[in-house]
């Protein structure tokens, strides 16, 4: 739960402790997702409020899907890419 001690803005190793993930992972997110964040100078800043509502704003059937074709694919007539539960993240898998 949130205190009445923890800061409103919080930079990138903060934001991902809040979010419960690693730094690594988070910048991932960071630069593959729009998340509400500013950068100032040579750091990122981001509301603790904002973060909690864009979490609080997705939705878990946009990550699982059945792995039929998008309405893109179809009406392009292409072959559909290949579904992962992450993809919605866009993020490299190794």
């Amino acid at each position: 739960m949130s205190g009445s001690n923890d800061p409103e803005i919080l930079n990138l190793e903060e934001a991902a402790t809040l979010l419960g993930v690693s730094v690594k992972t988070f910048n991932k997110v960071l630069h593959s997702q729009s998340l509400p964040a500013r950068k100032i100078g040579r750091e990122w800043k981001f509301s603790r409020r904002a973060l909690i509502e864009w979490v609080g704003s997705g939705k878990s059937d946009d990550f699982y899907r059945d792995g039929g074709p998008t309405e893109e694919t179809a009406a392009a007539g292409g072959v559909p890419e290949e579904r992962r539960r992450t993809s919605g993240w866009r993020l490299e898998l190794d």
